[in-house]
């Protein structure tokens, strides 16, 4: 599935370095003079609580990776990609980037997945003078540390992921609209902020908030939370979730028949593997999302094609995201035409601040705290698969509601 190595060396232990070299140097010298590889350092939970999307980003950032070697790299070099796994720890993440910048001595850093990982590298790589963007640190957390190097590659964060959604259901007749809605985040700083971004938009628009259950980020007994969501029969259930806690919570909803009208769920429903791990119950069930397949950008169709050829399957959201940080770096490299520590780094930081950057997520543009100026848009399993529903510009079905049981 995944294309030949130049190099790889797998580790033993956990926690020691892999190194992932995708293609052969061209051969070509770059504008900096040299045709050795561009050294890219990224820390990811590649074990622990967010090995799932962890191994997407890393699936993402190798697509990059190869589909830019194989037209030629970088500045006529190849890139070579170098992971370390941070188990899904922040004392590791922060470990495992002074290592990359300052030991290995990387060219250029890119993001690890997670908001609770993304802070703490973003301190490293700022400490550095380093660009750093990244493809999963959502939460609004991350944009008030007053990092001046960090970039959010998506098209929105995570308190707005379902401003869509909100307007949507806040513009029904009074009759049809949500009266109660119940709400079960992970404690995450995304998830947490996915969920909550609805409620406080739902609240202000009247429909009353009747369960509000926080739980650790370690959570699979999902029974209690369950019971307590269940008994207030709300007609709308929100889920702040990364993938197994989100399959875990409504696996245990069912067990008690509870049928809300509406559920909305981040990140879990975009899983490929979600509908079999709840029964291929996903009718009606709701996500945002900032990536489809079908997007029409020129760089999405071959990046689904080349992904697809490499994988053995299309690309999800994670794997996506992962792909326009790569996008939104080499983009930077090109148009100022270094790459490596020094004043290089600022020139890059500059240079992203200051324009629009075309990727498979489309058009991306930040403001100074490195947060994305777009909206994500709002998917519904419907007919087995999962379709966008919203904005109407772009949508592949008719929103369902209420949601069919489960």
């Amino acid at each position: 599935m995944r294309s030949p190595l130049r190099r790889t060396r797998w580790a033993t232990a956990l926690g020691v370095t892999t190194i992932l070299a995708l293609g052969a140097c061209s051969g070509d010298d770059g504008e900096s003079g040299t045709d050795d590889p561009i050294l890219v350092g990224i820390s990811l939970p590649l074990t622990g609580d967010f090995s799932e999307p962890g191994k997407g980003v890393q699936q993402g950032y190798e697509a990059w990776a190869k589909i830019t070697n194989d037209k030629g790299g970088l500045l006529g070099r190849q890139i070579e990609l170098k992971i370390l796994d941070d188990q899904s720890n922040a004392d590791r993440v922060v470990a495992d980037y002074e290592q990359l910048i300052g030991s290995d001595k990387a060219d250029l850093v890119v993001g690890p997945f997670s908001t609770r990982l993304v802070v703490p590298a973003a301190r490293v790589a700022e400490e550095y003078g380093m660009l750093f963007v990244e493809p999963a640190g959502a939460a609004k957390e991350v944009f008030s540390q007053g990092f001046k190097n960090l970039f959010y590659a998506a098209p929105a964060v995570a308190n707005d992921h379902y401003n869509l959604l909100a307007e949507y259901i806040l513009a029904l007749p009074a009759d049809k609209r949500p009266k109660t809605a119940a709400y079960a985040a992970m404690d995450d700083p995304f998830a947490q902020g996915t969920a909550y971004g609805l409620k406080d938009k739902l609240e202000a628009g009247g429909i009353k908030t009747v369960a509000n259950e926080v739980y650790p980020p370690n959570t699979t007994d999902f029974s209690g939370v369950a019971a307590k969501i269940a008994a207030t029969k709300a007609d709308m259930l929100v889920g702040g979730s990364q993938y197994q806690d989100g399959v875990n919570l409504i696996v245990a909803l069912q067990q008690l028949n509870y049928q809300p009208k509406l559920a909305a769920f981040s990140g879990a429903p975009t899983n490929p593997e979600f509908a079999k791990a709840i029964g291929n119950k996903t009718e009606g069930v709701l996500s945002p999302t900032g990536y489809s397949v079908d997007a029409p950008y020129e760089s999405n169709k071959e990046f689904v094609e080349k992904y697809t050829a490499q994988f053995g399957a299309a690309p999800d959201e994670d794997q996506a995201n992962a792909y326009t940080t790569g996008q939104v770096v080499a983009a930077a490299v090109t148009a100022v035409g270094c790459a490596e520590q020094g004043d290089c780094q600022q020139k890059l930081v500059d240079w992203v601040h200051a324009n629009k950057v075309e990727t498979v997520v489309g058009p991306l543009s930040w403001d100074q705290t490195g947060k994305p100026q777009g909206a994500h848009m709002i998917q519904q399993w419907i007919g087995g698969k999962i379709k966008i529903v919203l904005p109407e510009p772009v949508k592949e079905a008719d929103f369902v509601y209420p949601k069919p049981a489960w």
